[in-house]
């Protein structure tokens, strides 16, 4: 299935759910009532994505079982791109296994891992942000994430 919006493209393997926004939290919505432009979401997921859920998957990563992933790509302001957090050139396609860890979850669930990665694409920052159900098969849950991230293409932005 092909997900397209806001400039990014995602190519959904069959099993996986996705779906391609802008942010929506209360924060968000303040802001975009006094000009701020919402920044673009896109969530995929092994599991069904429940309709209320924030940018970096709170109300989504709760209901994982342990062979799930989820994973987030979050634009961030324009300006972020000549920033050193963002000095990555390019989406990642390959992640390595090792470098998920409980700790660098938003909320630490038992069993989960997570990893993000902030990165600048076409002139546009964003992170990856990737939730594994299990830390303990994180090298087979990685590379079914690793399917996802192959087909996602960043254009020039909206």
């Amino acid at each position: 299935m092909l997900l397209s919006a806001h400039g990014v493209s995602f190519t959904i393997p069959a099993g996986w759910e996705g779906e391609i926004s802008q942010e929506r939290g209360p924060q968000a919505l303040a802001l975009a009532e006094r000009g701020a432009h919402l920044r673009p979401v896109a969530h995929a997921a092994t599991f069904a994505l429940p309709a209320e859920r924030g940018a970096f998957g709170s109300g989504a990563v709760e209901a994982m079982r342990d062979d799930d992933v989820f994973l987030a790509l979050v634009e961030y302001d324009r300006g972020a791109t000549d920033t050193a957090l963002f000095a990555r050139r390019g989406l990642p396609r390959r992640l390595d296994p090792r470098r998920f860890h409980p700790a660098a979850l938003q909320r630490t669930l038992p069993g989960q891992a997570g990893h993000q990665e902030f990165f600048t694409d076409t002139g546009r920052a964003f992170c990856l942000y990737v939730v594994l159900g299990d830390a303990d098969d994180a090298h087979l849950q990685v590379r079914r994430v690793e399917e996802v991230l192959a087909g996602i293409r960043i254009g020039s932005g909206p």
